[in-house]
């Protein structure tokens, strides 16, 4: 039996390449992984020597080569398959462990160029993995050091069964699969927001963590990240404290992250299903908490908090009366993780740096995928367009732009009250515009009275207009563009709020 052994990742493989031998394998390895075996005394030939042909061009050509490939694609069950390998004097493999150039790794490194990109695309391991892996029931392909040592064991002890190999080689096959969606995505510039989708997409997960189940009991659940690239937001979430964590536990602690990175200044959210009920802003984070638990003290219970500011003792104590499910954060001063992590069931989230825009917003549909950029656009509020007789104030203006930020975060049709900095009331998900203003009014009760209104769409109808002045609200940011923007603004005037157009919607369904 014999095993080509050729790794870039050389994490475990002399132990490895000791337990082949021990149990009868001959070894045939390339370059590097040659020379770290040789190293530790192993009887290992390089492929040179098996092929009869020098390693050539740097290294680009030397495992494409029919003795190699033949000798992983022959049938065992074959006899003239076996008679021909004899006719050319070719011996079978029986054992592929290779993983490949770090090419994600390399496209990561700031400022890398083209050349840099090409020279780290692997060939020859890819080439071999499918081989082998096509192969799987005579041949054993190993892409993961992690499984080492299981399969070391198994060898020993008999050999691998038949879902072993099948196993082993699906892996190898994803292990691809993901390798060359890397390639493609650079290659393409997939990872730039484009004013036109390309044609296909190469969408590849990988498994981070099971979840005991997805929304419901009776669905299962699991949290997958890009396997090209290093797992980053929430998805790359360092777990401090708490639970396990659950489906919608991250899909509430995902909304609350993206919230808070959207502001610059200090800002903690408390969201629940999916939805921001308290966001403030304020320059001590402790006090931007507090004002958002101040937004809607009811439906706080069980949300989930994020700050985009390392959480201070100061917060952590300012959190301790309220149950809480997660806490999002980059960070945690000493003495405030060591007050939340008394908080047994609190799971505490670390996020390293607040996140990059994703290249695409992807949902599934029956059949198929809608795909759309981002909702990342850079607006300019000194930009926006006053169309009523008064102009916002400059309070009124910082006011709007806050509300402006909020809503985009809120579900459609969606209605912010926001005064100094702070969410005061709002309306989600509903199926016409006036009844979230009627719920922003219901939640910001007093607080209404001088807060602004931002409202995600055009509004279709005065009537919205004339609830929000009755509310007391002073001031209101929203797109324009209805075919009755003259009634609107004609409301607005007569009740002397100030009104501006932004010329952009943000639907979120």
């Amino acid at each position: 039996m014999r095993a080509l052994l050729s790794v870039y990742d050389k994490t475990g493989i002399v132990d490895f390449s000791h337990r082949l031998v021990d149990a009868g394998y001959d070894l045939i390895s390339t370059g590097g992984t040659h020379g770290s075996l040789t190293e530790a005394g192993l009887p290992v030939k390089q492929v040179a020597e098996v092929t009869g042909s020098p390693e050539i061009l740097d290294g680009r050509v030397k495992t494409l080569h029919p003795v190699i490939h033949a000798g992983l694609l022959a049938r065992r069950d074959s006899s003239e398959h076996l008679a021909e390998l004899g006719q050319h004097g070719i011996e079978t493999i029986d054992m592929v462990a290779v993983n490949l150039y770090p090419f994600v790794a390399t496209v990561k490194k700031p400022g890398v160029t083209l050349d840099e990109a090409l020279e780290n695309i692997d060939i020859g391991g890819p080439t071999m993995l499918r081989a082998a892996a096509k192969n799987f029931p005579s041949v054993a392909v190993v892409v993961d050091p992690g499984d080492y040592g299981w399969v070391a064991e198994k060898l020993s002890a008999g050999g691998l069964t038949h879902e072993d190999r099948r196993n082993l080689a699906a892996k190898a096959f994803h292990h691809v699969s993901v390798y060359d969606a890397a390639v493609t995505e650079y290659l393409t510039g997939e990872s730039d927001t484009k004013d036109e989708l390309p044609d296909s997409l190469n969408i590849t997960l990988q498994k981070v963590a099971g979840l005991r189940y997805g929304e419901n009991p009776h669905q299962p659940g699991a949290l997958y990240a890009t396997a090209a690239a290093e797992a980053t937001g929430v998805a790359g979430a360092k777990q401090l404290h708490g639970r396990e964590l659950s489906y919608n536990n991250l899909m509430d602690a995902d909304a609350a992250w993206r919230t808070v990175s959207d502001f610059q200044s200090p800002t903690v959210t408390v969201v629940k299903h999916n939805n921001p009920c308290g966001l403030a802003s304020r320059q001590d984070i402790a006090e931007a908490y507090r004002q958002a638990y101040e937004g809607d003290t009811v439906s706080a219970f069980g949300g989930i908090v994020a700050f985009n500011r390392a959480v201070t003792a100061g917060a952590a104590e300012a959190m301790d009366p309220v149950f809480y499910e997660v806490v999002v954060a980059p960070g945690y001063e000493p003495a405030a993780l060591e007050m939340l992590q008394k908080k047994r069931n609190l799971r505490l989230l670390a996020v390293e740096s607040q996140p990059g825009t994703q290249a695409y917003d992807i949902r599934p549909i029956s059949g198929g995928m809608l795909v759309q950029a981002p909702d990342a656009i850079d607006e300019d509020p000194a930009t926006w367009k006053t169309v009523t007789e008064r102009a916002p104030t400059d309070a009124e203006k910082e006011d709007l732009a806050f509300a402006w930020k909020a809503a985009k975060h809120i579900k459609s049709n969606a209605i912010v009250f926001a005064k100094n900095q702070t969410l005061s009331g709002m309306g989600a998900g509903q199926p016409n515009r006036v009844v979230s203003v009627h719920l922003s009014q219901r939640i910001a009760g007093d607080k209404a009275k001088g807060s602004v209104l931002a409202s995600d769409a055009f509004f279709p109808f005065a009537d919205n207009v004339e609830l929000a002045a009755e509310a007391g609200v002073t001031a209101i940011v929203q797109p324009g563009g209805s075919i009755r923007d003259d009634e609107v603004i004609a409301a607005a005037d007569k009740s002397g709020l100030a009104m501006v157009f932004t010329g952009v919607r943000h639907f979120r369904h």
